[in-house]
């Protein structure tokens, strides 16, 4: 056990991270010429596509140190802050961390959440100045921020380029030498715990743990401790570029189980594997539950699909704890699941996914936080979705939840990122220069307000180049209505949202208008309102089709004209009765994309 290291590698997006990974299994032989690809652990296509790391991925190295050989197992780590969890689970796993900072951009906001998340777990920080091979890299004020977050000696700071291989040498002996080994004991009861799982749809649920304590073989039977089933160890083998198999592992290593699991609820994230003969007393604390932030309901275009889309949304879970399911109907939508994600990528991940790798279609609603609802008879009702809000008459306060948001950002931009913060309800807290043209500004605002579209505008603004991070606080008192779509009079509840009272006007506006375009015309006006309940704030119409009924009057008296036309008005009449609008799919997008 002595010889073995497990760390992970924190940073912000685009610091580097996948590539140094790269770099380290490159140096150790891990992976041959032949099966080198750029970003290697990023296998998922998605992940290629959009240049940024979804899953965290463990593999093991092996090292040469002064002659000895020493098993490295390295997690890699996603950097955006819709992916925090993978990050938390990942740092439960290890004793140390490689903090990867860019020399040409210094510290960002996920750098210092994430390297605050490995220093309450007591991880050994190792720092590395990443890209030191670009022209414009800073690396003596870079070395000023990481002394002072870190507080670690400046000669630590180990100088690097993941894109040339400077540094990595370096490295590699930092964490054989600076890395604690794991700490316990092979010859205890069975502890491991599950950090992550996959659906294959071959061999079932294969599941990635770390052994804490004691040993595991071939063989043997185990059961989960969460929820007292039992299993044969069919295989277990640990993490290279593909799964290697080993007759035993024990404490201290990173490894995996295959045991003809089917049901993906039987597999929970965080859940400890333990022998059925000699059990250990009592289950490893996991990770926290995870809080969904954002919600949305997602319904399968086709209603027959129903059930392949809760099985393709169950499978997914195994690979993705942190998204949260219930099923929900809606009138227009018919049966569907009110779905809990991390943050809007994170929906638009779990969208992408759920079509490439199930092929299911679906629908997603207007994304939206949930609130806490307080009666006049003194109930409290949790509020995920706006058709489940009481009577406006019942409701004597609306709560909904706040953040704290921390914006790095150079000097240039202060001015429009803080109007764009208080634009957004947001309450100034603090302001702190981290070097003379750095600022952290620390803004108290409601988290309804950076779902749509507050990250992409705070990049536009800054040019790409302010970072942000957030974490939850607390319910506020907040004066919020319900605002519903109208369909010619009928309500369409799949668009309803909830929404801060002084931005309702301009909202259901440009709802109007963006539907008007969108909705095809029929041969009957159809009238579009945004209401709060029963006061009509705006309205759109779009116009009927006409049918030329005179075109065969030709000469002859006008009351012939005036016949057909009056027997036009009354089927046109009719028909508005009868008549129904189909929505189309993207009017529900089109309102996610309102600027």
């Amino acid at each position: 056990m002595s010889n073995i290291r497990n760390f992970c590698i924190i940073a912000h997006i685009d610091h580097g991270k996948s590539t140094l990974a790269d770099r380290l299994l490159e140096k150790t032989n891990t992976i041959s010429k032949r099966e080198y690809q750029d970003q290697v652990l990023d296998d998922m296509d998605l992940e290629r596509e959009r240049g940024i790391t979804i899953k965290s991925h463990a593999i093991q190295m092996e090292y040469y140190h002064e002659g000895k050989k020493f098993i490295l197992n390295l997690i890699d780590t996603p950097g955006h802050v819709d992916f925090s969890y993978e990050v938390s689970r990942s740092i439960a796993a290890c004793e140390g961390a490689l903090l990867v900072v860019d020399a040409t951009q210094g510290i960002q906001a996920q750098t210092i959440s994430n390297l605050y998340k490995a220093i309450d777990h007591n991880l050994e920080i190792i720092s590395v100045l990443n890209k030191m091979d670009m022209a414009n890299a800073m690396p003596e004020e870079v070395k000023d921020q990481i002394v002072d977050l870190v507080g670690c000696k400046r000669e630590d700071i180990i100088e690097a380029s993941a894109k040339t291989g400077m540094g990595v040498e370096r490295i590699l002996s930092d964490i054989v030498t600076r890395i604690p080994p794991p700490k316990g004991n092979p010859e205890a009861p069975l502890q491991a715990l599950i950090f992550d799982s996959i659906f294959n749809s071959f061999r079932g649920i294969i599941a990635y743990f770390k052994i804490v304590n004691g040993t595991i073989k071939k063989g043997d039977r185990v059961k989960f401790v969460s929820t007292d089933h039992e299993y044969n160890a069919e295989e277990i083998g640990v993490l290279k570029l593909k799964q290697d198999p080993r007759e035993e592992i024990s404490a201290g290593d990173v490894g995996y189980i295959i045991s003809g699991i089917k049901i993906s609820s039987e597999v929970k994230v965080g859940d400890t594997i333990t022998h059925v003969k000699n059990p250990c007393g009592k289950g490893i604390s996991g990770f926290e539950n995870v809080k969904p932030m954002v919600f949305a309901g997602m319904y399968p275009v086709d209603a027959d699909e129903y059930e392949d889309l809760r099985n393709s949304i169950e499978k997914l879970q195994l690979n993705d704890a942190s998204l949260s399911f219930i099923p929900e109907s809606s009138a227009a939508l018919g049966f569907g699941f009110r779905c809990g994600f991390l943050g809007l990528l994170h929906m638009e991940i779990i969208q992408e996914r759920l079509d490439r790798e199930f092929n299911m279609d679906v629908i997603t609603t207007v994304p939206n936080v949930s609130f806490k609802v307080f009666t006049i008879r003194g109930e409290e009702i949790d509020v995920h979705n706006p058709s489940g809000l009481p009577p406006v008459n019942h409701i004597e306060r609306i709560e909904e939840p706040y953040i704290i948001a921390q914006v790095i950002t150079s000097a240039d931009y202060v001015g429009p990122i803080m109007k764009l913060c208080i634009d957004k309800r947001g309450t100034l807290k603090n302001q702190v220069y981290l070097t003379k043209d750095r600022v952290e500004l620390t803004f108290e605002m409601p988290l309804s307000e950076i779902v749509f579209d507050f990250y992409d505008k705070l990049k536009s603004i800054s040019k790409g180049y302010a970072s942000f991070d957030y974490y939850y606080i607390d319910y506020q008192k907040a004066d919020l209505v319900r605002l519903d779509i109208l369909l010619n009079g009928e309500m369409v509840d799949a668009l309803s949202t909830l929404i801060y009272r002084g931005h309702a006007y301009d909202f259901g506006r440009k709802i109007c208008v963006k539907l008007k375009e969108l909705i095809p015309r029929q041969q009957f006006d159809i009238a579009i309102q945004a209401a709060i309940g029963a006061k009509i704030i705006a309205r759109e119409t779009v116009k009927a089709v006409r049918k030329d009924v005179t075109a065969k009057c030709y000469g002859g008296d006008i009351t012939r004209k005036r016949k057909l036309l009056e027997k036009q008005k009354k089927g046109k009449k009719r028909m508005r009765q009868i008549g129904n609008v189909e929505v189309p799919q993207q009017a529900f997008l089109a309102v996610l994309k309102i600027d």
